[in-house]
């Protein structure tokens, strides 16, 4: 396939634009070498790494390819304990405490998300992967620069035209628009009304006419269709979560593949109960009779801490109600086939559907 728009397959080093959405729990080593030997970006999700685990995961990837890689971050500000409103959180979920029998202190953990750190950076200098992806903003200036300094391109995901341009003006080489209908946790950074975000079609020729640096389409892509229709919308490149889940490389929990194999196009919300910031999902128990959005949750990622025991004692029933079953709104086009094949099928379903168009 021979892409018109070379600007990303020029700064990642890569044959397709299509990036693999990094996701924290369900993507893998395995599954961003897959992909990048497809030709596209693979990632890893490093939110929930410690710089030890993080040099691991990368070693692994980098003895499995020598194509470009991606590792995502997320820039969020560690919260400080705020003991009423926990205990307030605590109350409310006190009654499904009962139910399975727990103990009031199960929910002792701390925070499973950490922000990216001066470790986390010194690990990314050592090991020099392609590129540095972030959610919610950007790390520290100097910790950006540093990464720019090696080598290392740098980007974001915006939900507004504002973010986009902010983080353009910040250094960002490339800029990811996050549509509404993305899985997992939207990464606004400027704004906090979640119901006034706009959907990929609105916001990604918005951003494109705003900045200058190549964007990245994302949310509610699964195919052919919806990378073609990314590209004709101005976008260079497309970066594609959900289909990717039923893959044999993704970390996926049986029962979260068993939620997915069921959903369908209204099946998904936005919801803050599992970690304290919006996150897109499949409906559950937890969802329907908590949330789906609570302003009593902890800050992000604080509320994580309470829900993890109910989840492991409902996970150990057989039950998914109480784990997030992250999903963006298209999850129907997710597909059973090995990561890299399922990329080499996204490269010739988009040049079907561009051959079409053009006639």
């Amino acid at each position: 396939m021979k892409w018109q728009d070379r600007r990303l397959l020029d700064l990642f080093g890569i044959d397709h634009p299509i990036v693999q959405a990094p996701m924290a729990g369900i993507s893998s080593a395995q599954m961003a070498i897959a992909v990048s030997e497809a030709g596209g970006l693979g990632s890893i999700a490093a939110a929930m790494l410690t710089p030890e685990t993080l040099r691991t995961e990368l070693q692994i990837v980098q003895q499995g390819t020598s194509r470009p890689i991606n590792v995502n971050f997320f820039v969020h500000q560690a919260p400080e304990a705020d003991a009423e409103r926990d205990a307030g959180w605590r109350k409310r979920l006190a009654p499904y405490y009962r139910e399975f029998g727990l103990p009031d202190e199960a929910a002792t953990g701390g925070p499973v998300r950490a922000p990216f750190s001066a470790a986390l950076c010194e690990v990314m200098l050592a090991l020099k992967p392609k590129v540095a992806s972030f959610h919610f903003g950007l790390p520290a200036d100097e910790l950006t620069a540093k990464l720019k300094a090696a080598g290392i391109v740098v980007i974001s995901s915006a939900t507004t035209v504002e973010e986009a341009r902010w983080l353009e003006a910040k250094g960002c080489d490339a800029i990811i628009a996050q549509g509404a209908e993305a899985g997992g946790h939207c990464g606004m950074f400027l704004v906090d009304e979640i119901a006034r975000q706009a959907g990929t079609m609105a916001l990604v020729p918005q951003v494109v006419d705003a900045v200058k640096v190549p964007v990245i389409a994302a949310g509610g892509i699964g195919d052919g269709r919806g990378i073609a229709a990314a590209l004709a919308l101005g976008a260079a490149g497309a970066q594609i979560g959900t289909a990717f889940m039923l893959t044999p490389e993704a970390k996926t929990t049986t029962l979260h593949r068993t939620a997915l194999r069921r959903a369908d196009d209204n099946s998904t919300t936005l919801t803050n109960i599992f970690t304290g910031r919006p996150a897109r999902g499949i409906v559950n128990r937890y969802v329907r009779e908590v949330g789906p959005m609570s302003s009593d949750a902890p800050a992000f990622p604080l509320a994580a801490s309470a829900a993890q025991p109910l989840r492991a004692a409902a996970e150990a029933k057989g039950s998914s109600d109480f784990m997030p079953l992250w999903s963006g709104q298209a999850p129907t086009l997710a597909r059973e086939l090995p990561a890299g094949e399922l990329t080499k099928r996204f490269v010739e379903e988009t040049a079907a559907v561009l051959s079409r168009v053009r006639g």
